[in-house]
């Protein structure tokens, strides 16, 4: 395989499995809005699982990198890799912490 497919295949891997867990952290938040806080929480597990794949990825190629040893290129698509996971790590914190909120705003409600 050579270094662009490579880094391509690599990139698409981070892409998707972002991707995959932006979307399950807002079925999450559907859930939460929906009252379901048990399914909310099982859409955030499953989100972590795809985020920990993808950073096991990222330390791998960092790793490498720093070894010497990388045969991947840093390019636009890999940038853009980056930028998904990133983004959707931050909007996995954003909406556990949403989650909370709305659990203790519904518990408030109902203890009046």
């Amino acid at each position: 395989m050579n270094q662009l497919n490579k880094t391509t295949e690599t990139a698409f891997g981070l892409i998707a499995k972002a991707g995959e867990a932006k979307s399950y952290v807002f079925e999450a938040l559907d859930a939460a809005n929906s009252g379901d806080f048990e399914k909310a929480n099982e859409e955030i597990e499953k989100a972590e699982v795809l985020l920990t794949d993808a950073h096991q990825i990222q330390f791998k190629l960092l790793s490498e990198e720093s070894n010497g040893a990388s045969d991947i290129e840093v390019n636009f698509i890999m940038v853009h890799a980056q930028d998904h996971l990133m983004t959707t790590i931050l909007a996995k914190e954003l909406m556990v912490e949403i989650i909370e909120n709305k659990k203790e705003i519904q518990a408030l409600k109902g203890s009046k």
